[in-house]
């Protein structure tokens, strides 16, 4: 896995697009701070750019570094999830323009799966997360399910994970309230507001 991560991280930095498991599904990707690769792969899924994608990080420090700010809520919310969990911040910064939504913010998560951790490691970046599809086709929930046009559209297909299972679905999401800053929370409580599936769903619809 060493040697294939070596490989990516050259592409990455050459402003390639790759093909890579994730802590969710197999995801699209690319050195989320050029803007050049960020375009190429809407192109690739022949999506809007005013739709913006996610970013994947090794580390909740490091999220300091392209949002203007984390609130104290976030630290607590990546401890205590025990799934995937995408935390819309308001003001990205230091990120590809095209990356982020019309009103400025980005979806952030910081994984824990093995393959995607060692490769924002080794980055020392955030890296891309869309979902490995066409815009308004399925998704795919392996990789023997990819399209052909996705294979042959990114510029490296990892290797690692192609026959270990994915995901049953996306990460969960969830948008920082304003209400929510400047506070600390239960563990407890956190956990249940992350296990509420009707809260889960809203945060969904309006992110």
């Amino acid at each position: 896995m060493k040697d294939e991560i070596k490989k990516i991280v050259k592409i990455l930095n050459s402003g390639g697009i790759i093909l890579y498991p994730t802590d969710t599904l197999w995801g699209i990707g690319c050195d989320a701070t050029n803007e050049s690769a960020v375009q190429r792969i809407y192109d690739l899924k022949r999506r809007s750019d005013s739709k913006s994608m996610l970013v994947l990080t090794d580390d909740i420090t490091k999220i300091e570094r392209v949002v203007d700010e984390v609130p104290e809520i976030a630290y607590q919310l990546v401890e205590v999830s025990e799934k995937p969990l995408t935390i819309v911040y308001p003001k990205g910064k230091n990120l590809a323009s095209n990356l982020l939504a019309e009103d400025g913010s980005v979806g952030i998560r910081v994984t824990k799966e093995t393959f995607s951790k060692s490769l924002c490691e080794a980055f020392r970046r955030p890296i891309v997360s869309t979902s490995a599809n066409i815009s308004g086709e399925s998704t795919p929930f392996s990789f023997q399910e990819i399209s052909k046009d996705i294979l042959e559209g990114v510029d490296y297909v990892v290797e690692y994970g192609r026959d270990l299972p994915c995901a049953e679905k996306a990460s969960s999401i969830m948008k920082l309230e304003e209400a929510f800053k400047g506070y600390s929370f239960d563990s407890m409580w956190l956990r249940d507001l992350l296990d509420n599936e009707e809260y889960r769903k809203e945060q969904e619809r309006t992110s």
